[in-house]
């Protein structure tokens, strides 16, 4: 007897096919639920979530990015809303709060038009053509050139970007921290200019002292004691070799079988062994080296003849800190120690010692002529607080990178996303394209909303400041003042923010509102089996899917 054959294809929530129409307005609210989560974080009064990790760790945060990915989301749509905060912190590191606010308005203006029956692809021509205009407007009309020498400019725009996080309070020294490690690590070659923070601007967070003891040192600072307490910890001007080979017997690579007849074999074995640890040890002080770090283990033996020629050993380095430390005190990483010459030898380092910081015992290499890589110290109250003080750092740090690469700005508190509007309003098309300056409101909005301030009379007052703004005094920079809720001038305020962090924050939050409207359906692609083991055939499968 022909039995029924299951559906390949089982459908999202119920079996029964989804109408486009209903998949498109239940991810709209997908996307709004994770913008109204997180639009309280938004601004200098922005509140803080605290989240409970499965494991029963606690994180609080008002970054964006930080919670949105502690926090399990079932729905796709609000699945992809996360991706793009970590989006915008990859490229840019700012802007992930504005990003998701943004685009989870994006998607609320195009519910009306779906509920009109307007097909979507009506509704994203007039998002994309409203994005270019953007783009347009923020690079052509709203932005002003940054000299990149003004310091002072530059901790400006960079406390205005912290000005909004827990490390506010502290802005000043955040400010200095920032520009201070973005400067250390900067390499310009044959015209290039590179910042990796990621990779030379280590943060190293230390419990106990205040956020205040915070500094940027110049050199590298590591969690490692010397092997041998007999060897110096304080070493002035010191030639440093960086080693990536063990300072031990060779353990044969695959299994090695030793018959040993007579006593004098086993003596004969260990002496080899001895001699080979001894050679190496005099390649390494061939060179006259002062400190010598390896990623691999040094033997008690390497110990005891580096000691003796008045060597400090540090072992089992990070592959990373090995990097570092080869930048900031001009030393080559060496593979075999019997290719140790003269240049690959570290001069650049004023000092070398260990200190004690709390419990532990750490390593600085400091004082370091050029280094091209350093390390952050922040010192805190606790776990939580320099965890929270470290993401905010980041911003900064990343805020200080685009503007030396890019050193274009625009007014913050707002007043951009209002010019915007205003300046997409003035071109009277009607429809979507209209709608896209409404949400673009949805920033001055929440920054009002977030102080408590009136927000329809605030909002009111802003488009009319920037509606009667002539044209001839370049664009309006009336903005709100994150802290009172007051309409202010940005300009004399001295809020800015870098432009490419708000060019990204455009495209990410329009080109998500865009995808998110183009999906009509949402399939699993999970196969059921009939009770005979065989699957169903496609041709089956797709019989079943019509009904």
């Amino acid at each position: 007897m022909y039995a029924p054959q299951q559906p390949i294809l089982i459908l999202s929530k119920n079996t029964k096919r989804e109408s486009g129409r209903k998949v498109q307005l239940e991810n709209i609210n997908a996307g709004k639920t994770i913008a109204d989560l997180i639009r309280t974080c938004l601004g200098p009064q922005a509140m803080m979530k605290m989240l409970m990790d499965p494991m029963g760790g606690i994180v609080m945060t008002n970054d964006g990015n930080a919670i949105l990915r502690e926090i399990t989301v079932q729905h796709p749509a609000a699945k992809s809303m996360i991706e793009i905060a970590r989006t915008q912190d990859e490229e840019v590191g700012d802007g992930t709060t504005s990003v998701i606010v943004l685009a989870g308005e994006m998607l609320a203006v195009a519910e009306q038009f779906l509920q009109q029956q307007i097909h979507p692809t009506v509704i994203i021509r007039a998002y994309r053509e409203a994005l270019e205009d953007m783009v347009r407007i923020l690079q052509d009309e709203v932005s002003i050139e940054l000299d990149r020498t003004d310091k002072k400019r530059l901790s400006e725009v960079i406390k205005s970007c912290v000005g909004t996080k827990f490390v506010g309070r502290w802005s000043d020294l955040a400010v200095r921290i920032a520009l201070d490690a973005v400067e250390t690590v900067t390499l310009t070659e044959n015209g290039r200019t590179e910042i990796d923070i990621k990779k030379y601007a280590k943060v190293e967070k230390i419990p106990g002292g205040s956020i205040d003891d915070s500094c940027v040192l110049r050199g590298i600072m590591l969690n490692k004691d010397v092997t041998h307490p007999k060897m110096r910890r304080y070493i002035e001007k010191p030639r440093i070799v960086l080693l990536d080979c063990p300072l031990e017997y060779k353990k044969g690579e695959s299994q090695t079988n030793v018959e040993i007849v007579g006593d004098q074999d086993f003596t004969k074995l260990l002496q080899i062994e001895e001699e080979h640890v001894a050679r190496l040890c005099e390649e390494i002080i061939a060179v006259k080296p002062d400190v010598v770090f390896t990623e691999k283990g040094v033997s008690d033996l390497a110990q005891h003849f580096l000691m003796k020629a008045g060597i400090t050993a540090i072992r089992r380095l990070r592959k990373t800190d090995n990097n570092r430390l080869a930048r900031a005190c001009g030393a080559t990483i060496v593979n075999r120690t019997e290719e140790l010459t003269e240049k690959d030898v570290g001069t650049g380092a004023g000092l070398f010692e260990i200190k004690k910081l709390g419990d532990e015992y750490f390593c600085f290499v400091t004082e370091c002529e050029d280094p091209k890589a350093c390390t952050i110290l922040l010192r805190g109250a606790s776990k939580d607080v320099l965890n929270e003080t470290e993401r905010n750092l980041q911003d900064a740090l990343h805020v200080a990178r685009n503007l030396m690469l890019d050193p274009k700005l625009l007014p913050g508190g707002g007043a951009v996303e209002m010019a915007v509007s205003q300046a997409l309003t003035n071109k009277q098309i009607q429809g979507p394209y209209r709608a896209v300056a409404q949400a673009l409101e949805i920033i001055p909005r929440t920054l009002t909303q977030n102080c408590g301030a009136n927000t329809i009379r605030t909002l009111t007052a802003l488009r009319a400041k920037h509606a009667s703004h002539p044209a001839s005094e370049g664009p309006c920079t009336w903005g709100i003042d994150g802290e009172t809720g007051q309409l202010v001038d940005m300009k004399e305020k001295n809020i800015w923010e870098p432009l490419s962090v708000k060019l990204q924050v455009y495209k990410t939050a329009v080109e998500t509102a865009i995808l998110l409207l183009r999906i009509d359906d949402i399939v699993s692609g999970s196969k059921k089996k009939s009770d005979d083991g065989s699957g169903p055939s496609p041709a089956a499968a797709a019989a079943g899917m019509g009904e």
